[in-house]
């Protein structure tokens, strides 16, 4: 396990694409923490989305086959439900998990007991896990790769020994620990480090990887990613799910030699994040765009971003809204910064910025 000084060291050796990506993600974190003015009840409505998005994407990584809907059917009546399938039960602890993960992470503080209660409750409705909830591994449990048909195909990666594990992991969470007290690290690279440390000590018998998403959800709530209950970093893993199990397998394999190497790891890490930052970022603006127009005015809006650039009374005439309000619109947009302006006069034109 590397220790602090050693991996701040090697923070030197990152790529410029690196450090670049984590200035992307934190301009943007501050602009929806200064520029946030969506509603609650939009708030509420995206929570909801995410927290089924996120519970059908994740199980589903590890092998589940329920689709988005039937998730969310099944959430919507879980309490009338009598027999559930190992699908269900998984993905009702995930759901039910990472609700609590957004509602109270404010409360919760960063520990092996907590990491242990955390996978505990992940677990709880899984029949077959009842002996082995929040209990580090007995036996080993190497990561295996299957093909479409469930079929056992090879090694992915070989995992700590579970007789190491107790010290691999008190080390690890010690680590990171320290590492956001003192906060010489950025945020987003100890948060990283430890899921890629994670993943490699594979501390529990099974969960491990769905644990790690919810892992990195509290990450970034603790580090005050705030928009992370608000857009499903575990569909951006899921849509991305060999480029997550390459980036993982290239970063463990140098463990244990005189050249550990994390930034493969590291890019597709922050460049999940980037992407949830930047979609949250548009949702941010789209609502705020929204909540800025009358009806006939979102009209326009949406006429102007599905052309390349027009004219006011091209608008008018292809949105049946009055020339006024079209102008009324154009202003609008021109004050918040969605549209630029073309020309000058008669051949004034307009595009979306």
């Amino acid at each position: 396990m590397r220790d602090i000084s050693n991996f701040e060291a090697r923070l030197t050796d990152l790529s410029g694409e690196i450090w670049s990506k984590i200035a992307k993600i934190d301009e943007i974190k501050g602009r929806w923490r200064g520029g946030l003015r969506l509603s609650p009840h939009v708030l509420i409505r995206l929570k909801k989305s995410v927290l089924v998005t996120s519970s059908g994407a994740s199980t589903r990584i590890e092998g589940s086959k329920l689709s988005d809907l039937e998730v969310e059917t099944f959430i919507q009546d879980v309490r009338q439900r009598k027999w559930e399938s190992r699908d269900e039960q998984e993905v009702r602890g995930y759901y039910e998990l990472l609700n609590n993960v957004f509602d109270a992470w404010q409360t919760l503080s960063f520990s092996e007991s907590f990491i242990k209660h955390f996978h505990k409750e992940l677990l709880k409705y899984v029949e077959k896990d009842e002996r082995h909830r929040g209990e580090y591994k007995k036996v080993e449990n190497s990561v295996m790769l299957f093909d479409a048909d469930g079929k056992e195909i090879g090694v992915v990666f070989e995992t700590v020994p579970a007789y190491l594990t107790p010290k691999k992991m008190q080390e690890l969470v010690g680590f990171t620990s320290t590492a956001l007290e003192e906060k010489k690290i950025h945020p987003l690279l100890i948060a990283g480090n430890f899921i890629v440390e994670f993943l490699r000590i594979h501390p529990f018998q099974d969960g491990n990887g769905r644990l790690s998403r919810v892992l990195t959800n509290f990450l970034l709530l603790k580090s005050e990613y705030a928009y992370a209950p608000y857009v499903s970093h575990e569909k951006l893993i899921e849509d991305n799910k060999e480029n997550y199990y390459i980036a993982l397998r290239r970063s463990q394999k140098s463990f244990g030699t005189e050249q550990e190497d994390i930034s493969a790891w590291l890019d597709f890490f922050l460049t999940m994040i980037l992407m949830q930052s930047e979609i949250a970022l548009e949702l941010m603006e789209s609502e705020q765009v929204e909540s800025l127009l009358s009806p006939k005015q979102l009209i326009v809006w949406k006429y102007i971003q599905s052309v390349a650039e027009a004219v006011p009374s091209e608008i008018a005439k292809e949105t049946g809204v009055a020339r006024p309000t079209v102008n009324q619109a154009l202003t609008r947009l021109l004050e918040v910064e969605r549209i630029e302006k073309l020309g000058a006069g008669r051949g004034t034109r307009y595009r979306k910025l």
